[in-house]
């Protein structure tokens, strides 16, 4: 059954549980039903957004208070707890504004600010600001600028849907991969 032929809005709904959980694989889809016209920009938009958000402040509340407890049992993660901190509160700012477009962080960055303390009202603003960024540039390259750029190449109907999508999703993919020396 296709997403765009649901009851209500419960196709918005699925974007935003699915945005909460993961990200990208669900809304780079709507985004594709949105060029085609199945639906809404500006309900898969703000689902999509708020529920990136969501997901961040769930973390970044859950462990709020704790984190820094639990790891500072360890002696050995204790004597890092000034740095780890210093460095999170210098950069909190760009941290919570960006956190949505790393991938492979977005677990990680909300619960190093949580363990920093950086300020809920901080935290949480530029968050929400950068949720809706990451939705708006997604949905703009998806579901507008890819499928334009794509025709004038050749490539139209799904292939036109498809090439901009992918290549949104492997972009982010690599985005948030960490460095080789902390893969290793």
């Amino acid at each position: 059954m296709n997403p765009a032929d649901w009851p209500g809005g419960l196709a918005y709904v699925a974007v935003f549980v699915a945005a909460v959980l993961e990200g990208e694989v669900v809304f780079i889809t709507a985004s594709v039903l949105v060029s085609l016209g199945k639906l809404d920009p500006l309900g898969v938009f703000v689902a999509g957004a708020l529920g990136g958000s969501t997901g961040d402040q769930i973390v970044f509340y859950s462990l709020r208070g704790r984190v820094h407890r639990w790891l500072d049992r360890s002696q050995r993660l204790a004597k890092y707890h000034g740095t780890v901190v210093d460095r999170v509160r210098r950069h909190s700012k760009m941290m919570a504004l960006t956190c949505r477009f790393m991938p492979g962080l977005r677990l990680m960055i909300p619960a190093a600010c949580a363990y920093a303390e950086v300020p809920a009202l901080t935290f949480s603003g530029l968050n929400l600001l950068g949720a809706f960024a990451w939705a708006g540039s997604i949905m703009l390259i998806v579901a507008y600028v890819g499928p334009a750029t794509a025709e004038r190449f050749g490539l139209s109907g799904w292939w036109g849907l498809l090439v901009p999508a992918v290549m949104v999703f492997a972009f982010l993919r690599w985005l948030g991969r960490p460095p080789k020396e902390i893969q290793n």
